[in-house]
């Protein structure tokens, strides 16, 4: 498609989820490709970033640091060349799981109970305050790289040291029990809500990636009233944080059936077990019109404004 002009396909990357951003731009060309788009792989781990020049515009599909969180992003702004998904701040804001906490805590989007944790952390006082189990993590990985369930006292600090050796800046969370769910962003619509049910203890990157008895229910079993609430504000969340064009937010339920927004993603997976691509699918869109509509909103003069 002439309109497109020359497509880099931004993929691999250096961060620690390379390996599934492989396989996401790998999808996403040869989506492009069947749709006759002249496109082509370019991973800044083994390509001169300034080569990027060569092209019109750019499908992001890196994940994590360096590709996800508004380094890239700046860098395409720099070069003049139209990207898809969210700008650098929202990017930036949305990969640090602490900062968008704080900043959807502040304009009264619900969110589970955290803590800052560290080396001087009084690790037994985060115990009793959050209760267990609970969640520790990395504030700025994604793929569940680093993240644990704390089921018994005395466990948080070996979880920490697990966590902080993806990065620095480490959260524990409170634990909740009534299941997890993610809402698909595309464009200026919220996608079908799925259920995550992960046959082992929780969703972590095995579940995510290497498992094929991971159930993703789509109807996710919530009255039709639920889900347009939770679609609506996570709409809204999405949005709070800045960013535009796709992406995906996840939430958890509790026994009661209150819900609590967890983080964002704003480069979200498109391999064969990823989500969005799924709830894509239960509103008739493909998975090669999705890659499509994607790119599109690279046309749009949106950059460049958070």
């Amino acid at each position: 498609m002439d309109k497109f002009g020359k497509v880099a396909v931004l993929l691999g990357g250096k961060s620690g989820e390379r390996e599934i951003s492989l396989k996401s731009g790998h999808a996403v060309l040869a989506a492009l490709k069947r749709s006759r788009v002249d496109a082509v792989a370019f991973d800044p781990a083994e390509q001169p970033l300034h080569d990027i020049e060569k092209f019109d515009r750019a499908f992001i599909a890196l994940h994590g640091r360096f590709g996800e969180d508004g380094l890239m992003q700046g860098a395409l702004e720099l070069f003049g060349i139209p990207y898809t998904g969210s700008g650098v701040m929202a990017s930036a804001v949305a990969m640090d799981k602490w900062r968008t906490k704080l900043l959807w805590r502040a304009m009264g989007v619900l969110t589970p109970d955290f803590e800052i944790v560290d080396k001087d952390t009084d690790f037994a006082a985060i115990e009793q305050k959050l209760g267990l189990p609970l969640f520790v993590k990395p504030a700025n990985e994604g793929s569940s790289i680093g993240i644990s369930k704390v089921k018994q006292k005395g466990d948080l600090k070996a979880a920490y040291e697990l966590a902080v050796k993806a990065d620095l800046l480490v959260i524990a969370e409170k634990f909740i029990g009534g299941g997890e769910y993610t809402v698909g962003i595309l464009g200026e619509r919220a996608l079908p809500i799925i259920k995550i049910v992960p046959a082992n203890e929780f969703y972590d990157y095995e579940a995510k990636y290497l498992r094929d008895d991971t159930q993703y229910l789509c109807p996710c079993g919530l009255s039709a009233e639920k889900e347009a609430q939770i679609q609506a504000e996570a709409f809204q969340a999405f949005k709070a944080v800045g960013c535009h064009g796709w992406g995906r937010v996840d939430f958890l339920m509790d026994e009661d059936g209150s819900h609590y927004f967890l983080e964002l993603n704003t480069s979200p997976g498109m391999t064969d077990h990823s989500l969005l691509p799924m709830a894509a699918k239960a509103v008739g869109i493909g998975f090669d019109e999705l890659v499509l509509q994607v790119l599109t909103t690279t046309l749009e003069p949106t950059k460049g404004v958070n």
